[in-house]
């Protein structure tokens, strides 16, 4: 197998720690890195020792390399546009993280600069094929929880942040950082519906030093399709669950480890209660309440795999798949724009105060 020769802008915490990661862990052997470039001069000596390839400290230089299959885009943020637009222009495909833009304008811009120049853009949206959410889907699409009438995500946890991840002005906070993972997890459950609207968000900042968002409540809705209910909280000291979908026969949740699913299998051996209009009568005559017993399935289980293995591998097998062999995406960057276009939705619903600029 021919391998996919990669280059890396950036090695901060997703750059080194994540894509770096895979590229230089066993499970990698059809991957190649050739170049980084990193601005900071420590850290470009220590990419250079640890991938034995090219380092340079400015993205420009790649610009006349024909030895670069795919760049990874892990810069800053609000620096992901501008350089993937650049990088398309010049005939490179790219693989951007997340966010992919501040805007869907941005996002769109760069689909069609990647289809003007004949290359390839996506996003790495990695927890759209991650185990657990797999699982998730496999449930419901089994049926064993009946129709679905309301799922939730929550990306909660507890912990204060002060770095530049909490700046409006570098495209940072909290639905910019981890805000497209469920968002584009409820999309993806919500069948990416073009009519899916943001019927309510609240946008708040409550432990971060920064002036972006800490605190995210945000429910999307479509004509027909389940009520999605998602939080990206930074003040929930319990944590319970990742995923809890609410069917008509049972009810799932989940964490990224371990499910549980409580339903009812079979719902015809449990005859139709018909309504009565005056008060329920037990034996002698004294009022009860609606009550009787139902007899449960339960399940639960392991999850094996997580965000940074297994979805890790098989979303650079994926890439390679589409720009070694042509390919199409399964993970494509149109999704990624539809979420791009909720969290500024939300963001121009609950417009926050600037406190800081890059200045």
């Amino acid at each position: 197998m021919k391998k996919m020769r990669v280059a890396i802008i950036g090695q901060g915490r997703s750059g080194r720690d994540i894509h770096g990661a895979f590229f230089k862990s066993a499970n990698n052997d059809f991957c190649e890195v050739v170049c980084v470039v990193e601005a900071d001069e420590e850290r470009r000596n220590k990419a250079a020792e640890e991938y034995g390839c090219d380092v340079c400290a400015d993205y420009t230089e790649l610009f006349g390399r024909k030895d670069i299959d795919l760049v990874v885009n892990a810069s800053y943020s609000h620096m992901h546009y501008p350089i993937s637009r650049d990088l398309l222009s010049h005939g490179f495909n790219v693989l951007c993280e997340k966010p992919f833009g501040r805007t869907y304008f941005e996002c769109a811009e760069l689909i069609k600069v990647a289809k003007d120049n004949g290359v390839i853009i996506a996003a790495f949206h990695q927890t759209l094929i991650t185990p657990s959410f797999l699982n998730v889907k496999e449930i419901i699409k089994s049926g064993k929880l009946g129709d679905i009438v309301q799922i939730n995500l929550k990306y909660n946890g507890f912990s204060r942040r002060w770095d530049w991840q909490t700046l409006q002005a570098c495209v940072a906070g909290g639905i910019y950082n981890s805000g497209p993972h469920p968002i584009g997890q409820a999309l993806d459950l919500l069948g990416w519906d073009k009519s899916v609207k943001v019927a309510y968000s609240k946008l708040g900042t409550v432990l971060t030093s920064g002036d972006s968002d800490d605190y995210a409540k945000i429910i999307l809705e479509a004509e027909g399709k389940p009520t999605v209910d998602l939080e990206v909280i930074s003040n929930d000291a319990i944590t319970d669950y990742t995923f809890k979908v609410f069917g008509t026969k049972g009810t799932l949740t989940s964490t990224n480890t371990k499910y549980k699913i409580k339903y009812i299998d079979d719902f015809s051996k449990y005859p139709e209660r018909p309504v009565q209009k005056t008060f329920l009568k037990g034996d002698k005559g004294q009022p009860i309440y609606c009550s009787e017993k139902l007899d449960f399935i339960e399940e639960e289980a392991d999850i094996s795999g997580d965000s940074f293995g297994v979805a890790v591998l098989n979303f650079y097998k994926m890439m390679y798949a589409s720009v070694m062999e042509g390919k199409p995406l399964t993970v494509t960057p149109e999704m990624a724009a539809q979420v791009i276009s909720v969290i500024e939705t939300c963001h121009a619903q609950n417009p926050l105060p600037v406190k800081y600029t890059l200045d």
